[in-house]
């Protein structure tokens, strides 16, 4: 039975990891790993320490918080003794997606975000920052609607004198289509409040072409599967 709970555990969505007092891991999940593949696991035990119970025991705290490249609700840390304390991530649920098209022409991603950045630039003054990954190849995308729903993004983001754009890839997530698992990318915009008027439209936009958004007030997040060359 401890084996069944061990491998659950190991199985489990969100990212689990027990330390010893001086912050070294004693047991981590498979989530978990993919988490310190993006942060320093003394930022987790840190976490854990703040967090943690003025007795032993088991609290859990909720609010919104981002680590590394994933979104998270709350967390629950546990401790039973001087020795170990445990920390659980809740990871915010993602909008799935509902359909999956092949139709697109491959180009150049950086290039197509500069130029939308470009045509941004003309009307507003907005200093942008760009936080891109350097290695992403050619992406099959529908180049059209792909413009259209980056600068409808930058434009819901309008109280703002600069805007963040990151583009990564999803760590350890894939969509499956066809027998074929296709790695997913993240575009974040990030920069002053959002208006929330323009959820709606945005989201249409998003709708039969790979894409789902996810909205945080200073940030919208674009993701899609990578459909290479």
């Amino acid at each position: 039975m401890i084996q069944f709970y061990e491998q659950w555990l190991d199985n489990d969505y969100n990212p689990f990891v027990l330390f010893d007092s001086n912050g070294k891991i004693v047991m981590i999940n498979q989530e978990a790993q993919y988490l310190l593949s993006q942060v320093l696991p003394k930022e987790l035990f840190d976490m854990a320490s703040a967090y943690a119970n003025v007795t032993f025991g088991f609290k859990t705290t909720l609010f919104d918080f981002r680590f590394g490249e994933g979104l998270f609700y709350g967390i629950t840390v546990g401790y039973l003794d001087d020795d170990h304390i445990g920390i659980k991530l809740y990871k915010t649920p993602v909008k799935r997606f509902v359909s999956f098209n092949e139709s697109g022409e491959f180009v150049n991603v950086y290039s197509l975000l500069d130029l939308c950045i470009s045509a941004v630039s003309i009307s507003r003054k907005i200093a942008f920052k760009k936080d891109f990954d350097p290695t992403f190849p050619e992406l099959k995308l529908q180049i059209e609607k792909f413009t259209q729903l980056v600068s409808k993004v930058f434009d819901s983001h309008q109280s703002t004198a600069t805007i963040t754009t990151k583009l990564v890839v999803k760590t350890g997530e894939y969509i499956k289509f066809n027998d074929k698992k296709y790695p997913i990318f993240l575009l974040s915009i990030e920069g002053g409040e959002r208006d929330p008027h323009k959820e709606q439209s945005i989201e249409q936009l998003a709708q039969g072409m790979n894409c789902t958004v996810y909205f945080k007030p200073k940030e919208t997040v674009i993701s899609s599967p990578m459909i290479c060359a």
